[in-house]
């Protein structure tokens, strides 16, 4: 996506403190859509029917919503859209990228949390009953200081890190950002996939990059990535497909041969599969999120 409207925020999180937690209750949401170097765990309580906006997700959001953000380059922010609401209640943690160094991710009892930040490049939100069950330590956190409120924090993403139904948010085209533990191998891939994404691309060519048989190179790309070559390569085109829809006025059948669909339906399907409505309804909705920005 374009980043041109989108805010750089300056965070009061300073180098010497591990987190900062923001304890608030407003009116509505009034601020715009924004990015950050740090991570971010933000809560929000009473604020049923506005939206949340992180990259390319849309989503109308419950009483309870819990979201993490673990990727400095993905826009988000929240909206006031059908929430009536006048008591807003919000708990924003952000921490430094850098409080989990990648040394202590590879320890066992670090690897769920390494997972769910992984995860939460894309940006992951959590079911109603994870949010009832964190909820409390979250509160307590609010009331704690120092090294103990560390030690909270810490206990609350490993808590989070062990939760079903997690929901990844972004698609992978709007949330890019490359894993530095990738092997020359996967990245020389998913590069050709992202370069060649418009054209007609087949198992067997993507391969042959990697001089791979057919059958090994999906059990390695699934290995590597969480889903199958197929599933990666739609998840591209849809990306791309949504960058246009925002960011052009281009015609959605045109948008839907430029992203390497090779037909109208199969694109209709696929997005709407994707995105939980048709391209003309997204960029209606994303239009509609804009303007309330």
């Amino acid at each position: 996506m374009k980043q041109t409207n989108v805010l750089s925020e300056i965070t009061p999180l300073t180098s010497e403190n591990c987190f900062i937690l923001m304890n608030r209750t407003k009116e509505k949401f009034n601020y715009p859509s924004h990015i950050h170097k740090e991570y971010e765990l933000n809560l929000v309580i009473g604020a049923k029917g506005a939206q949340r906006i992180v990259g390319d997700s849309i989503e109308e959001i419950e009483d309870l919503d819990l979201t993490l953000i673990a990727n400095p380059y993905l826009e988000h922010t929240w909206v006031n859209h059908h929430c009536n609401s006048k008591s807003i209640h919000e708990i924003t943690i952000q921490f430094h990228p850098t409080l989990f160094s990648e040394d202590l991710l590879k320890r066992t009892q670090f690897k769920t949390i390494s997972q769910l930040l992984k995860s939460a490049q894309k940006g992951v939100t959590f079911s109603h009953s994870t949010i009832e069950q964190i909820l409390p330590r979250i509160n307590t956190l609010c009331e704690t200081k120092g090294f103990y409120a560390v030690l909270g924090l810490f206990s609350i993403l490993y808590e989070l890190s062990l939760a079903t139904n997690v929901k990844i948010l972004s698609s992978v085209s709007f949330a890019q950002n490359k894993d530095n533990n990738d092997s020359q191998r996967i990245n020389k891939v998913t590069e050709y996939l992202y370069q060649n994404y418009d054209k007609d691309i087949s198992l067997k060519e993507v391969a042959g990059l990697i001089n791979l048989c057919e059958n090994a190179f999906c059990r390695y790309f699934r290995k590597r990535t969480g889903c199958s070559f197929i599933e990666y390569l739609t998840n591209i085109r849809i990306g791309m497909a949504t960058k246009l829809l925002i960011d052009t006025t281009k015609p959605i059948i045109e948008i839907c041969y430029q992203c390497g669909f090779n037909n109208l339906s199969n694109f209709n399907r696929s997005f709407r599969k994707k995105e939980q409505c048709s391209p003309t309804e997204f960029r209606q909705h994303f239009a509609k999120a804009r303007q309330i920005i």
